[in-house]
């Protein structure tokens, strides 16, 4: 058994997509219409395009507001993505613009860092020893 998808709310699809494609370098690899304004919205690290997929879902349902917000503001991440170089990437995407709710923090065997998604998510970067 491997985990083919995941999902992670967000409020506006166009925008989730410039973010995680343009800022954190993953690739779109399903843009398919939902009715709407919705989409079937994946993107992919490209060091394994056939890897697990990323859907950038619409936070439309009732419970998603709620749910993320507290998640945001008691600064718990939606997610985590795994890095090589935790500092290196703290670097370049601070270079981009991107806001840092946790700067670089070494935690035993690992390193974290939580950044901004700009979408209503906190994000963990992680690397481990």
């Amino acid at each position: 058994m491997r985990i083919h998808l995941t999902s992670l709310f967000v409020d506006d699809q166009e925008k989730a997509l410039r973010f995680y494609t343009d800022v954190l370098g993953f690739v779109k690899k399903h843009d398919v219409p939902m009715g709407g304004e919705d989409r079937w919205l994946t993107v992919v690290s490209p060091e394994n395009p056939d890897g697990t997929e990323l859907l950038l879902e619409p936070d439309k349902h009732r419970a998603v507001k709620p749910y993320t917000t507290a998640l945001f503001e008691d600064g718990i991440p939606a997610t985590a993505f795994a890095v090589d170089d935790v500092r290196a990437e703290f670097d370049r995407l601070r270079g981009l613009g991107v806001h840092f709710a946790q700067e670089p923090l070494e935690m035993g065997p690992v390193t974290t860092a939580v950044l901004d998604d700009t979408c209503g998510n906190l994000i963990q970067l992680v690397q481990s020893a």
